[in-house]
């Protein structure tokens, strides 16, 4: 039993897209986290590989995480995405997510809200979801804990954190995201976050700006 974690990197921002697959539990089958743009690259990379999403799981709703959304939802039919339920105003709204500043407007309404501490199982795997507000009011990570996989958007990069200033961003719930959620987990955990190279826990705990 293995997760497989690829990464798609998109858009003019640079953003991850990560597409996660177990071949053995769920052969055919993957989840999307943060489809941000570039749909056509994303959907010949799911061809080329054999896999079609079940799922799509959103760290939260700024344009460039988002954008690629609604071309996949028309390819691929009845699949569902996924939101922190704080998020879901921002997801709905091209000015308050910055896509209507940038490309084309992108409106999310059809999304399956998730709280704090809930379960998602996707592929035979179990993901937690852990509320992490500070880049936005409805940011989110997702944590495979059997594994040791953190899925972290923007909040945790390494060596650094998603900025705080635009739209219902908050420096001081950054802060107690970072330090009281996410720099609690075993020091092991490799990150995955919506932008630049892969971290971890630990290397985080020493060497961010963020922590405490």
């Amino acid at each position: 039993m293995s997760l497989e974690t690829a990464c798609l990197i998109t858009g003019m921002m640079k953003e991850n897209c990560y597409i996660l697959s177990d071949r053995e539990l769920a052969p055919g089958d993957c989840v999307l986290i943060d489809p941000g743009d570039d749909a056509g690259k994303i959907s010949s990379f799911l061809r080329e590989q054999g896999l079609r999403p079940m799922a799509i799981l959103l760290t939260h709703g700024h344009f460039d995480h988002i954008t690629a959304v609604p071309e996949l939802l028309e390819t691929y039919k009845d699949v569902k995405v996924y939101a922190c339920k704080d998020e879901i105003g921002m997801l709905g709204d091209a000015g308050i997510n910055l896509s209507e500043h940038f490309l084309r407007p992108v409106e999310l309404t059809d999304i399956e809200p998730l709280s704090d501490g809930e379960d998602i199982e996707l592929l035979g795997h179990g993901f937690k979801v852990i509320e992490t507000p500070g880049h936005t009011a409805g940011s989110c990570c997702y944590y495979e804990e059997k594994e040791k996989l953190l899925y972290s958007g923007d909040t945790l990069f390494r060596s650094s954190y998603g900025r705080t200033d635009l739209p219902t961003g908050s420096e001081e719930e950054m802060g107690k995201s970072l330090n009281e959620k996410l720099f609690t987990l075993p020091e092991d955990v490799k990150v995955y976050p919506g932008h630049d190279a892969p971290t971890s826990i630990g290397f985080e705990r020493k060497h961010n700006p963020g922590a405490i």
